[in-house]
């Protein structure tokens, strides 16, 4: 088996916000689309380790805002490389704005946002899937929305060259994501799908 194969499937990238009893928090996921259109539902899939996950899991709201080709680094280090069970990712953020179901969006780097309340949950082990009912949407730009390969290849900053002159990262094999340098933590955690250290292999360029 070719785990590579996975590598093809085109993803799109998107910042799910929640909130439950005055925390509230965001996170990267990967996992977005439309499932009918009549009526209008969504499904997205989240990993369990992430704290958004369970604000949603207790409030059945949430927010999913479309990342563009114009979103910076920042945005994806701000919500997917720190845990909101530690950091208050809201604090002093300003490109954001409240939605009529009262969760933020994000109003920087996106070209769009849904806002959607939860239907059903499926349990999936490591992640759950909720399928949600559309209550509201906007565009906000006519931006083409940034897939995964994008951020690669555009978004992410290049790996530093190594001491031997080589550029050393390590590839998750279930999403793709990159992480620079020639050793990797034991304890590293996937920031983009949540898999672990195990579950990367090193590459050179």
């Amino acid at each position: 088996m070719d785990k590579k194969a996975m590598y093809k499937l085109t993803y799109g990238l998107f910042v799910l916000t929640s909130a439950s009893e005055g925390t509230e928090s965001g996170c990267i996921i990967n996992t977005a689309g439309q499932v009918t259109s009549s009526p209008n539902r969504i499904s997205i899939t989240v990993n369990k380790a992430n704290f958004t996950h369970d604000l949603v899991a207790r409030s059945g709201l949430f927010n999913v805002s479309v990342l563009s080709e114009e979103a910076v680094f920042e945005t994806f280090r701000h919500f997917g490389f720190q845990s909101g069970r530690s950091t208050d990712k809201f604090s002093g953020y300003t490109d954001c704005a409240r939605s009529a179901n009262g969760l933020y969006y994000i109003t920087a780097g996106t070209n769009s946002y849904i806002s959607a309340a939860v239907e059903q949950a499926v349990d999936l082990g490591s992640h759950t899937m909720f399928l949600a009912s559309v209550n509201d949407m906007e565009v906000l730009s006519n931006v083409p929305s940034a897939t995964y390969a994008y951020y690669q290849s555009s978004i992410k900053p290049a790996p530093e060259p190594s001491a031997s002159g080589q550029k050393s990262a390590w590839r998750c094999s279930v999403c793709g994501y990159l992480y620079e340098g020639d050793d990797l933590p034991e304890d590293f955690i996937c920031p983009l799908c949540k898999h672990p250290a195990s579950d990367f292999e090193k590459i050179t360029s």
